[in-house]
């Protein structure tokens, strides 16, 4: 039997908005599920609602279908879910339970909790975050109660079932609605779920289950690091409820300035200060890198704002062998003060450079006035 239009399943038009589409969906569910319609085609038509809003919710899907019809999506609907209690919105499970409670009766126990997340800030030197470096730290969290094993209770002590819901840990509600009458399903309100209660509860927990410690943690920063990075630690955070997986760390990094250098990206900046004789005569100087000293050779000529680069002399890229430069972008400094001597040869050069007009002149070039005239 061919397909219906998915459009035509929940009965609206291509260009409809997402909002329309979930709003159509909705109403198709209500109408349709099997707990409260009882017709035999029911759950086929529940099905059929279910397909094809997981296409027309999805915008890619959506483009899909609209170019080549069921074709275009025949491997994504062929894997798509019936509902089980955990579909679509998230869990269409979830939403339908939120609105009308647990139809078919599924409960499901919700009292295991994900553990809370952490965050530390770090604050690091600037060589330990181009280099990397191993650091201690000192958090506090939640971990499983050391002697009762996070059960609550005593050792060598029992529980016993719950009276409330006689140890399912869910009890069924019925709720009145502008749809009728429904039943819903919600965790116990007397055993939070578990089913069971604690006769003689922990002397160190006190029955909770968990227990704020202290911990030392060695955490290896990795080289390359910059200011305002996150690094997550799988599991380090706080413990989990009633069996639910343990929460992360994230070390939150700072970075403090250097003295000398300036960052960006994986390039550092030096600013080198020449004088007008080195710049114009050119030099050999030392240059300051994270590794040392490397002497630069300024050429003859040097203008203001020039820039060299030192390969390899500034930082790691992260996960990669490979570094980046050392960029150093020339100052020129004039002399602020001058003795006579200096100030008579700066005025003897004066007379003798040549002026941009008399580029074309015989004389002799500038820079070997300027070596004449410095001696």
């Amino acid at each position: 039997m061919a397909k219906r239009d998915y459009y035509e399943v929940l009965g609206v038009s291509k260009s409809s908005s997402e909002e329309e589409v979930r709003k159509a969906f909705r109403q198709k569910a209500l109408e349709f599920h099997p707990d409260r319609n009882k017709k035999p085609d029911a759950g086929e038509k529940f099905k059929e609602v279910n397909e094809a809003y997981q296409v027309l919710i999805d915008a890619q899907k959506r483009g899909q279908y609209d170019r080549f019809g069921h074709a275009g999506v025949a491997s994504n609907s062929g894997s798509a879910r019936d509902f089980d209690g955990h579909d679509i919105f998230g869990g269409f499970g979830d939403i339908f339970d939120s609105f009308f409670g647990d139809l078919g009766g599924r409960g499901r126990n919700r009292a295991a909790q994900r553990g809370g997340d952490l965050q530390y800030r770090l604050s690091l030197p600037f060589e330990d975050a181009v280099f990397g470096t191993e650091q201690e730290l000192e958090i506090s969290r939640i971990e499983r109660c050391s002697r009762c094993q996070a059960t609550g209770s005593e050792p060598g002590t029992s529980t016993s079932a719950c009276t409330t819901c006689r140890g399912l840990g869910q009890v069924r509600r019925a709720q009145r609605s502008v749809f009728g009458q429904f039943s819903q399903v919600t965790s116990c309100p007397t055993c939070k779920g578990k089913g069971s209660l604690i006769d003689t509860p922990c002397n160190m927990c006190h029955g909770v289950g968990t227990e704020r410690r202290n911990r030392k943690i060695m955490v290896k920063i990795p080289p390359g690091v910059d200011d305002g990075m996150q690094i997550r630690l799988t599991n380090e955070g706080d413990a989990g409820s009633n069996g639910g997986p343990t929460g992360n760390l994230y070390i939150l990094v700072s970075v403090k300035d250097h003295k000398v250098f300036t960052r960006e990206g994986t390039d550092l900046i030096f600013l080198l200060p020449l004088n007008v004789v080195q710049a114009a005569l050119g030099d050999d100087v030392e240059v300051p890198t994270l590794n040392g000293i490397e002497t630069l050779k300024i050429p003859p000529g040097t203008q203001p704002g020039a820039v060299f680069h030192i390969k390899g002399k500034g930082v790691p890229q992260l996960n990669s062998h490979r570094r980046g430069d050392l960029i150093v972008p020339v100052k020129v400094e004039v002399p602020v003060t001058l003795d006579a001597h200096q100030r008579q040869l700066l005025e003897e050069l004066g007379k003798t450079i040549v002026k941009p007009d008399d580029a074309g002149s015989k004389d002799k070039g500038i820079f070997d006035k300027i070596k004449d005239a410095l001696g």
